[in-house]
C-alpha cells in the first residue's frame, strides 16, 4: 500500500510539482486473483484448493458477482497455465535475470501479461488495471516499473511475441513448444515419449492441458442417476457424459456444490477418465467369489465412493484405505451414506494391515508426478522436477506388488495413475511382473479395452492411456492383472 498523504503533489516521475496525488483505485477482482497467486507461489498452494474460498469470502462481502468470480478465475488460472510462455516474453522486456525480480513484482506483470495477450481486455485497459493493481499491492515506484514493461508487452500480440522469443521448430523442437505451449521442456520430452512421436500428437496435447476443463459429475449408482442430475442442471445446463454411464458434464457456468445430490454425497465431481478406472475394474472378469473389494490408496475418495456404490450393487463389501489420516477423513465423508457395507482405515498400502489373499478386486491408484492433470493443476508442471519420478518409483513399485499379493489367485488388480510418464505406467507394471527390485510376481494381463466400451483410441493395449486431446478426460493410466499364483 502506498502510504503517501492524498494532498502531496507528484508528477509522473514521482518528484514533487504537477497533478496532486490519487489515490489507487482498488478493483476487487484483480487484487483477489493477485492473492491467489501469491498464495500459489509462498505456500505451494493448488489454485483449485485456494480459490474457491477467496471467491466464497469476495461473494459474502457483497458487489462481487458472478461475472467477477467468472474473471477472476480466467486470470488465475490463464496466468499460472500461460506462466512459461509469459515469463519468456517479460524476460525480453526487461534489463535483468527474471530470478532478480522480485515475485510479487512478476505476479503482477504475469496478470498483466495474460490480460494483454491471452483475454479480449482492450490494451489500454489491460495495462491501466494492472498498473492501479500495483500501485495497490506493490506501491508506486514499482508500479512505474511495472507500467513501463507492460507498455512493451502491449506493442505486440502473442503472436508476434512467439516469434521472436521462441526458437524455431526445426532448430530446437522441444524449446520451442516449451514456450509456445508453456511446459517445461523436460514435461515436453516426456510426453512425447509417452505419445509415440508425431508433432501434430504432441502439440494437440499441449493445448488440451492449457484448455480450461470441463466440470463433469458421477452419479453414483444406487444412490443417483444421470436423469436427476441432467433435470437438476436444466436442459442447457447439462451435457451427456462422453463414456461413462454414470457421468453428466455441467455447461460453463454451473455450480456443482448446490446440487443436492452433490450436498448429500449421492452424486459428486469426477473426471471422466476416474469413472472409467473404477467401471473398468468393477467389471473385469473373474472366477469365484465377489465379495471383497480394497482401494488402496483411496484418499480423496472419489473413486472409493464409486467402487463402493458398485459394490453395495453386488452385495460385496469395500475396504478403503488411505495412509494419511487427514485424507483419510475425506474418503469417510465421501463415502458417508453408501448404501453397502465398507470401512475406512488410515493404513500404509506398503506395510498393510490385511492378509495375503484377502480381497477379490484391488485398486491401487498410485502417488505420481500428476502429469495427467496439467489441465486442473497447471501450477504442478512448474512444481515438478525431473528426479521427482526418482522418488515415486520404489513408492510405487511397491504398492504394486502390495497390492497382487492382497488379491486372491485368480482375483483382479487395478493399477492406476495420473501420469502418462512412462516411468510410472508400464515401465512400473513390467518391471514388478519380471521381478526387478523385488521376487517376480505371477500375474497375467487382462485386456482393458473391451472394458471401456465405446472408447475409441485405446492403442494397442492390453492396458490403456487416456489422453486430454483424445479422450478430452485426465491423461488416466490403467493396467488390470490377474493374479495366476
Amino acid at each position: 500500500m502506498n502510504d503517501q498523504p492524498r494532498s502531496r503533489p507528484r508528477n509522473s516521475d514521482g518528484k514533487g510539482g504537477g497533478k496532486p496525488y490519487r489515490r489507487p483505485k482498488k478493483d476487487p477482482v484483480r487484487i483477489l486473483a493477485f492473492e491467489a497467486l501469491r498464495a500459489v507461489d509462498e505456500r505451494d498452494a493448488y489454485a483449485n484448493l485456494v480459490l474457491p474460498p477467496l471467491l466464497r469470502k469476495a461473494r459474502e462481502g457483497g458487489n462481487f458477482d458472478g461475472r467477477d468470480a467468472a474473471l477472476a478465475t480466467e486470470l488465475v488460472y490463464g496466468t499460472l497455465r500461460r506462466q512459461g510462455t509469459y515469463d519468456a516474453i517479460i524476460a525480453a522486456c526487461i534489463d535483468r535475470p527474471l530470478r532478480e525480480v522480485d515475485p510479487p513484482v512478476l505476479d503482477v506483470l504475469a496478470l498483466g501479461a495474460h490480460q494483454l495477450l491471452g483475454t479480449r481486455i482492450p490494451s489500454h485497459a489491460a495495462v491501466s488495471a494492472s498498473v492501479e493493481l500495483a500501485r495497490v499491492v506493490l506501491g508506486d515506484g514499482r508500479a512505474r516499473f511495472v507500467n513501463a514493461v507492460l507498455r512493451k508487452i502491449a506493442a505486440e500480440d502473442l503472436d508476434g511475441w512467439l516469434e521472436k522469443v521462441a526458437p524455431p521448430y526445426d532448430e530446437d523442437a522441444e524449446d520451442h513448444l516449451a514456450i509456445v505451449h508453456s511446459h517445461p521442456r523436460w514435461v515436453v520430452s516426456a510426453l512425447w515419449d509417452a505419445l509415440g512421436g508425431g508433432r501434430a500428437g504432441i502439440e494437440d496435447l499441449l493445448e488440451a492441458d492449457n484448455e480450461r476443463p470441463e466440470v463433469t459429475l458421477v452419479a453414483r449408482p444406487g444412490r443417483s442417476t444421470t436423469d436427476e442430475l441432467t433435470d437438476a442442471l436444466g436442459e442447457e445446463g447439462a451435457l451427456p457424459g462422453r463414456w461413462s454411464p454414470y457421468a453428466v458434464r455441467m455447461a460453463e457456468g454451473g455450480e456443482p456444490g448446490a446440487l443436492e445430490a452433490v450436498k448429500d454425497g449421492r452424486a459428486g465431481v469426477q473426471d471422466e477418465g476416474s469413472q472409467l478406472v473404477a467401471v473398468a475394474l468393477a467389471n473385469a472378469p473373474i472366477e469365484g467369489r465377489d465379495e471383497r473389494w480394497l482401494d488402496g490408496c483411496a484418499g480423496p475418495g472419489g473413486k472409493a465412493a464409486l467402487l463402493a456404490a458398485l459394490a453395495a450393487e453386488r452385495g460385496a463389501a469395500l475396504l478403503a484405505s488411505e495412509k494419511q489420516p487427514h485424507r483419510a477423513r475425506l474418503v469417510e465423508r465421501a463415502l458417508a451414506g453408501n448404501p453397502g457395507p465398507y470401512q475406512v482405515i488410515a493404513a500404509d498400502g506398503t506395510r498393510p494391515p490385511w492378509r495375503e489373499g484377502s480381497f477379490d478386486r484391488v485398486l491401487m491408484d498410485v502417488p505420481c508426478s500428476g502429469l495427467g492433470a496439467l489441465r486442473r493443476r497447471p501450477e504442478a508442471r512448474w512444481r515438478r522436477r525431473p528426479e521427482d519420478l526418482e522418488g515415486f518409483a520404489p513408492l510405487q513399485r511397491g504398492l504394486l506388488r502390495e497390492a497382487l499379493s492382497a488379491v486372491r489367485v485368480g482375483g483382479v488388480v487395478g493399477y492406476a495413475t495420473c501420469s502418462p510418464h512412462l516411468a510410472e505406467t508400464r515401465i512400473v507394471v513390467e518391471d514388478v511382473l519380471k521381478g526387478r527390485g523385488g521376487a517376480p510376481v505371477e500375474a497375467e494381463w487382462i485386456d482393458v479395452r473391451p472394458l471401456m466400451p465405446g472408447v475409441a483410441g485405446l492403442g494397442e493395449g492390453p492396458d490403456v492411456q487416456l489422453w486430454p486431446h483424445l479422450h478430452g478426460t485426465d491423461a488416466m493410466y490403467l493396467a488390470l492383472l490377474r493374479r495366476t499364483a
